[in-house]
């Protein structure tokens, strides 16, 4: 028996049911984020560090979190039990790059604005734009921990329209700017 295992756009992969479920050691973890952390391990380890990497851009995710730092990708605790709120946020990670305005995620979500502000705050304990902030924060964090592209491309390519709107929500959100958590990873 195989498990499929796949993304929109990516080849599907087979994961090998009783290899998968008759492994020899234990694998634990404390709590839901090393939770994740461990299944892209595992990933990675029986499928390699592209699938791996793709499953965590996938989830909104760090492929890895480095040792002594607090959860990062807050966004992955969203787990809202509307589905129309849960679909909304899908739209939002799909359309990251792009102008995400309440009335569009409302619009999204098939809901008045009205509606969809008060469900959307019930689900999540807070707005729209901080969510969709912190998505984009959360997605440009990786980018700035895992490659040496720019800043700026960054800021664009998650939808920050420039680097100084990005400085602004990373002091918010992580206490420092961009180039603080470069140069910190790197050294």
């Amino acid at each position: 028996m195989s498990l499929p295992f796949g993304l929109a756009g990516a080849p599907a992969h087979a994961v090998d049911a009783p290899h998968a479920t008759g492994m020899k050691c234990n694998w634990t973890s404390a709590g839901i984020t090393a939770g994740i952390d461990l299944a892209l391990a595992l990933i990675e380890e029986d499928h390699g560090f592209a699938v791996a990497k793709g499953v965590a851009q996938h989830l909104v995710v760090y492929h890895r979190r480095h040792g002594g730092q607090s959860q990062f990708a807050a966004s992955v605790d969203l787990a809202p039990k509307n589905d129309r709120i849960a679909a909304t946020l899908g739209y939002a990670r799909d359309h990251i790059a792009e102008v995400l305005t309440v009335e569009r995620l409302a619009e999204a979500a098939g809901m008045s604005l009205r509606q969809f502000s008060r469900a959307f705050r019930a689900q999540t304990g807070t707005t729209p734009a901080r969510v969709v902030e912190r998505l984009r924060a959360d997605l440009a964090r990786g980018r700035i921990e895992t490659t040496t592209e720019p800043v700026e491309r960054i800021a664009e390519a998650v939808g920050f329209g420039g680097s100084e709107n990005m400085r602004r929500a990373f002091i918010r959100i992580f206490g420092q700017p961009p180039q603080s958590i470069r140069r910190a990873i790197r050294s």
